[in-house]
């Protein structure tokens, strides 16, 4: 799933290129409209008492992204098993295919008590059961 992020000024840093942090921002955007995308509303599963949280991050910066650019970011998800789901994110400027950012993020099912639980049957359904 490819999903289009502009650049803009409030997202750089004083050297005029992409704050590092935002990436996560991008990322957690590109997951939404994922899921988005097959339905699945993370609404109605905290309303059943089921959360999804990050517990692993990981982001190997490669070039800079600067203001106006307009980015690419591509969410797929590679994983989905036990109680977590493992999504895989690349951004590349339009027009290009070189890699700027990519990463992985872990998400673990639980409960609102915050204990991990099996990653609801519904999910995995949704989301075509891991196989990406």
């Amino acid at each position: 799933m490819l999903l289009p992020i502009r650049i803009y000024y409030e997202d750089t840093d004083c050297g005029g290129v992409v704050y590092y942090a935002n990436y996560l921002r991008y990322f957690e955007r590109g997951r939404s409209e994922f899921l988005r995308e097959r339905r699945v509303s993370l609404t109605d599963f905290y309303e059943k008492g089921i959360l999804f949280v990050v517990t692993k991050v990981e982001i190997e910066y490669l070039f800079p992204a600067r203001y106006n650019d307009l980015l690419l970011l591509d969410t797929q998800l590679t994983d989905i098993s036990g109680v977590t789901m493992t999504f895989k994110h690349s951004m590349k400027r339009e027009g290009s295919e070189k890699e700027l950012v990519r990463g992985t993020v872990v998400l673990a099912s639980v409960g609102k008590d915050g204990r991990p639980i099996r990653m609801p049957e519904e999910m995995k359904r949704a989301v075509g059961g891991g196989n990406a």
